[in-house]
């Protein structure tokens, strides 16, 4: 282990009260495993990037992955948020896997030690927070079969606790595909006193895989308990920037809750990007033009921008530039 204990909660530099609130603009990450699979040729069995923490070559791939995301933002003088390897690191998928409850645990705590150790040596002036990832217990793109929303709590638990102890800022459900299960990881936060973000999966239609909308699955996960925010990721500006003008044509508070976008770089469909054999990047310009118009129209909450399937730096960095002067003090 890098620098700290695995068996000692560690204390989170911002866990008590979280940077981002405050409304300026802050980078996140991108499509970590379109990145390793497509760029740096990595087998990431079910999608989880979490595997490579198991050699120390692995553990070189995640930095290089994560440091020209905070240079960025270093550059840019904004502050950044990094979402741990560990969307895959669940009960369920772990043994898919073939790691013991315990080596899961291990490698939950490992992946955020090493965005500690990266804070401690890159984080310049603005505030680097880092993020414990918590993915679906089931696809991210299919809402499959729908767990009871305490069922969800008690799946979630054990990986929310491994990340809190090892130091994780925030933790955030991450492609959440139905409303209970994100409002059960929401109490399973409660249960281990960490803040909360729930970041939903959308289709082309603007709807929650479930077939839930977007204002009904934050109204029930509202009345579950303490979320700091919420965003959307997996899913392109097309896809719901409509089902957003009319909300705010309607009055809707609900979209004032939306302060995140981790947008693909597609606007293919999830089952057309299932299909593909080749990453389609998609027009890393154009993207950021259009994230910039929801922030205009729809979404005046949003600071926090980055990418999902997809994307890399230098969709983030479009971003930076479309976005930038929207947060001119």
């Amino acid at each position: 282990m890098e620098d700290a204990s695995l068996h000692e909660a560690q204390s989170a530099k911002y866990r008590g009260a979280l940077p981002s609130l405050s409304g300026d603009l802050y980078l996140t990450d991108g499509g970590i495993e379109t990145v390793l699979i497509f760029q740096e040729k990595q087998d990431l069995p079910h999608f989880a990037a979490f595997s490579l923490l198991k050699t120390p070559d692995g553990v070189e791939l995640l930095k290089k992955y994560y440091t020209p995301f905070i240079e960025l933002a270093n550059e840019k003088g904004v502050g950044c948020i990094l979402e741990s390897a560990t969307w895959r690191a669940s009960l369920d998928w772990g043994k898919k896997l073939g790691y013991s409850e315990e080596e899961l645990s291990i490698a939950n705590q490992k992946s955020i030690c090493i965005l500690r150790n990266l804070r401690s040596t890159m984080e310049k002036g603005k505030p680097l927070i880092i993020s414990g990832c918590v993915g679906p217990r089931g696809d991210g793109y299919v809402a499959g079969e729908v767990m009871t929303t305490p069922d969800a709590m008690d799946y979630h638990l054990a990986q929310v606790q491994a990340l809190a102890a090892a130091g994780a800022d925030v933790i955030t459900g991450i492609t959440m595909t139905n409303s209970a299960e994100a409002a059960g990881l929401v109490q399973a936060c409660v249960q281990h006193r960490m803040p909360c973000v729930i970041s939903f999966t959308l289709e082309t239609d603007g709807a929650l895989p479930s077939g839930e909308t977007l204002q009904a699955a934050i109204c029930a996960v509202e009345a579950a308990g303490p979320v700091l925010y919420y965003m959307l990721n997996c899913a392109h500006p097309s896809h719901f920037a409509g089902v957003l003008a009319q909300a705010v044509v309607a009055g809707e508070e609900w979209v004032d809750r939306i302060r995140g976008l981790r947008a693909n770089a597609s606007a293919k469909s999830h089952a057309e990007l299932d299909a593909m054999t080749e990453l389609d990047s998609g027009d890393a310009e154009e993207l950021a033009v259009q994230c910039r118009g929801l922030k205009e129209r729809a979404l005046p909450a949003l600071n926090v921008l980055g990418g999902c399937c997809g994307t890399n730096v230098r969709h983030v960095a479009q971003m930076h530039a479309a976005c930038a002067h929207l947060f001119a003090s």
